[in-house]
């Protein structure tokens, strides 16, 4: 079945131990035509904190239940790299991103 990134939206992100917030925003590479990382707003966990989650990170959507299950813990995304989401994701910090949870650098 096709669907729409537009739909994970509002989507519920679930790390190991906990709900890590909601899908704020999707940033997308416009030369590759992919997804490279969800923006979750933390809500009032980490209030007023934005994070990147990659997707080499999380699960296929449940859409059932409009979650995401990410195979990281809260401690992980609470000492993630902070980002500034109104500007563009430098390829320094994608480095920073990789290096912390352990993923592939693009």
């Amino acid at each position: 079945m096709v669907h729409s990134v537009k739909k994970l939206l509002g989507y519920k992100i679930q790390a190991t131990d906990g709900d890590l917030g909601e899908v704020q925003d999707l940033y997308f590479d416009d030369a590759a035509w992919v997804t490279r990382y969800l923006v979750v707003d933390t809500g009032s966990w980490l209030a007023g904190r934005e994070v990147l989650i990659s997707p080499v990170g999380a699960g296929k959507p449940d859409w059932a239940t409009s979650a995401v299950l990410v195979s990281l813990t809260k401690a992980q995304v609470e000492t993630s790299p902070a980002i500034e989401a109104a500007k563009p994701v430098s390829r320094q910090y994608e480095e920073k991103l990789s290096q912390h949870y352990g993923w592939p650098v693009y």
